[in-house]
């Protein structure tokens, strides 16, 4: 999380294969509650949302995208561990270089200094309402 009262802006892929779909998983503490989110990360002073995304693929799971398509911006305003955010998304649908991460079931990566576990969820499980997609207006982009 950033600063209290900041308002952060964020490049963010939907990599799909077949029925599912790459996410970044996550815990609330305060909620007990774990998430799925498309995986990228925040965009520098001077860097657009595409190389922020490709950045944050080279630095978190060194990996490259290719066939990146604009989707769209979000706006998401939440509680993430009893904390106020807010989120501008420039969210990009896109494809992995490697197949190697299509094969993959889990992989783990450092954001920071925590721990994270990326890992390929089918997409019917978001839309039932069994497993927590964040923001949830990314349901509408699947």
């Amino acid at each position: 999380m950033h600063k209290p009262g900041e308002i952060r802006i964020l490049a963010l892929a939907l990599i799909q294969d077949g029925e599912r779909i790459f996410m970044s998983q996550g815990f609330d503490q305060k909620k007990q509650q774990t998430f799925y989110r498309a995986m990228g990360g925040g965009v520098d002073f001077g860097e657009t949302s595409l190389v922020a995304l490709q950045r944050e693929f080279q630095e978190e799971i060194q990996a490259e995208l290719t066939n990146l398509q604009y989707l769209g911006c979000l706006e998401n305003i939440f509680t993430y561990n009893g904390q106020h955010g807010h989120e501008i998304i420039q969210l990009y649908k896109c494809d992995f270089v490697d197949p190697k991460f299509y094969q993959l079931d889990q992989l783990e990566f450092n954001e920071g200094e925590r721990k994270k576990i990326a890992l390929w969820v089918e997409i019917n499980c978001f839309k039932s309402g069994e497993l927590k997609l964040v923001p949830e207006q990314f349901i509408d982009y699947l």
